[in-house]
């Protein structure tokens, strides 16, 4: 079946809320928007920041830029070690590589910043790689990703695109893979649900980490 994965960070490999939300409620405070439910900013967890601030405030290129500039400075200093493996994440990847599995990293975080989480939280020596977006934005986008993604591992054709998998919990994941004609694994412990990935049709659920390594290991 699969012999190649993909796996989304934020709510796939970290729990990254604290740091996500608390760096995303300094950068709006700096805007003029005052949210002090850091729930509410669970929505900014996983899709590009950048249109997100779009979509949920209408936040002008200017209002985007100032933004994203206070929220890395806060992110840089603190908010990507506020940040936890998820428990058996890090043994279930490690698992995979020791049972003949390419593993690898793909998230529209920011690679300057995924590649310091994956060796604090114990990823890195168990990922082949490590793909993240642009800090310019000029690749931001979960699909493009991907593409680059499968382009590190050389797989183009659709007999290759059968070996690969990604797994992610939101439904940007879903619609990346989609895009790059792979399939998709949600899972349900991260910060997604399974109205919304079910919407956009994922190809796969499995609810807890045991599931996932279930799904794969047997």
């Amino acid at each position: 079946m699969f012999k190649n994965i993909l796996f989304d960070l934020d709510g796939t490999l970290t729990d990254s809320s604290e740091g996500i939300t608390k760096s995303m409620q300094a950068a709006l405070r700096a805007i003029g928007i005052d949210e002090p439910d850091l729930k509410e900013l669970y929505k900014f967890i996983g899709p590009p920041l950048r249109g997100s601030m779009v979509k949920f405030y209408g936040s002008s290129p200017e209002e985007v830029n100032t933004a994203l500039e206070v929220y890395r400075e806060r992110y840089t200093k603190v908010g990507w070690a506020e940040n936890k493996a998820y428990p058996g994440m890090v043994e279930l990847v490690r698992d995979l590589q020791a049972a003949g599995f390419r593993t690898g990293m793909c998230t529209a975080k920011p690679e300057f910043f995924a590649v310091p989480i994956a060796e604090k939280f114990g990823y890195k020596p168990y990922l082949e790689t490590i793909t993240g977006a642009t800090l310019d934005g000029s690749m931001d986008d979960k699909a493009q990703v991907v593409e680059l993604s499968l382009q590190k591992w050389n797989i183009s054709t659709e007999a290759d695109k059968e070996t690969i998998v990604l797994v992610g919990d939101r439904r940007e994941d879903v619609l990346a893979a989609h895009a790059n004609g792979i399939k998709c694994i949600g899972v349900g412990y991260g910060f997604g649900s399974y109205e919304e990935l079910s919407e956009v049709g994922v190809d796969y659920w499995v609810e807890t980490v045991e599931d996932l390594r279930k799904f794969f290991l047997g």
